[in-house]
């Protein structure tokens, strides 16, 4: 009998926390991580994500706003945290730009009103991720999503641009972190790669063809990627960026350069933010 009791109790708990709907992120959260009965538990990369996802739109988004809607995973959750705070009523008279086809497609879910930089060109706040953060110039690597031209557009424009990542983005330098992407036009791709890959600036790397499957990847542009894989950190990211735009061919590269203006991290010790 002691035994059944304590396999219906087990039991219980497991149901107990199954049926836990809650969100994760608390807006006075100090640390990715809770005490229960001494134990204490990590935060996942998905919760770290949220937490500074919401804490972007809690801090920098205020009513009567025009914000641009960055992509990707990290990205998400602030889109996601705008249409909670529209629905309740806490944040009125909001106005989105999304950065892709896929954030414009979840943020008519959530019922985010959208229009275009056609008609909005400034923007208020723009919150977005990054692939890599360099620790002393804010420099970033974007792209891995395949929306970097989009972004770049709509980013440059904002008077706020508000960086969003976990820890494992942050780096000494761009480059080796994560492969920085350049968008292309389809024609003549391979003469354009190889162009992009003997810039003296970006001597050294390595640029690959992006692929989805047997076929090139295909970004909501209608241009390919070519992602420049480094084994030491760019000298000059500045002279790389200019060289990169003067190749025939080239769209935009995923160098987001002088355009940080707050950084939030989560960490294993909570959240910071960095300025520049």
């Amino acid at each position: 009998m002691q035994l059944q009791a304590f396999t219906l109790a087990l039991l219980g708990c497991a149901a107990g926390s199954l049926a836990f709907t809650g969100p994760v992120y608390h807006s006075r959260l100090s640390a990715p991580w809770a005490r229960s009965s001494g134990m204490r538990m990590m935060a996942t990369q998905d919760e770290l994500k949220q937490q500074v996802g919401y804490k972007a739109v809690d801090d920098y988004v205020k009513s009567g706003m025009v914000v641009g809607l960055g992509t990707g995973s990290t990205a998400a959750f602030a889109v996601e945290r705008l249409g909670q705070l529209l629905k309740d009523g806490t944040l009125k008279d909001i106005i989105a730009i999304p950065t892709s086809i896929r954030t414009k497609e979840q943020a008519e879910g959530l019922g985010i009103p959208l229009t275009t930089l056609d008609s909005h060109p400034n923007i208020d706040v723009a919150i977005d991720g990054a692939d890599t953060v360099d620790n002393a110039t804010l420099a970033l690597v974007k792209g891995g999503g395949g929306a970097l031209l989009r972004e770049k557009i709509v980013e440059v424009q904002a008077k706020e641009f508000i960086v969003i990542v976990d820890e494992s983005k942050m780096a000494d330098g761009v480059g080796p972190h994560f492969d920085l992407p350049v968008e292309i036009i389809q024609f003549c791709h391979e003469h354009i790669r190889r162009e992009v890959e003997n810039l003296p600036s970006l001597k050294g790397c390595k640029a690959v063809l992006r692929m989805s499957g047997d076929k090139p990847y295909v970004t909501d542009n209608a241009n390919y990627i070519v992602d420049c894989k480094f084994d030491t950190p760019i000298k000059d990211p500045v002279q790389a960026g200019a060289e990169l735009l003067n190749v025939v061919g080239v769209v935009e590269h995923g160098l987001f350069l002088g355009m940080t203006t707050a950084c939030i991290i989560a960490g294993k010790d909570g959240i910071s933010v960095k300025t520049p």
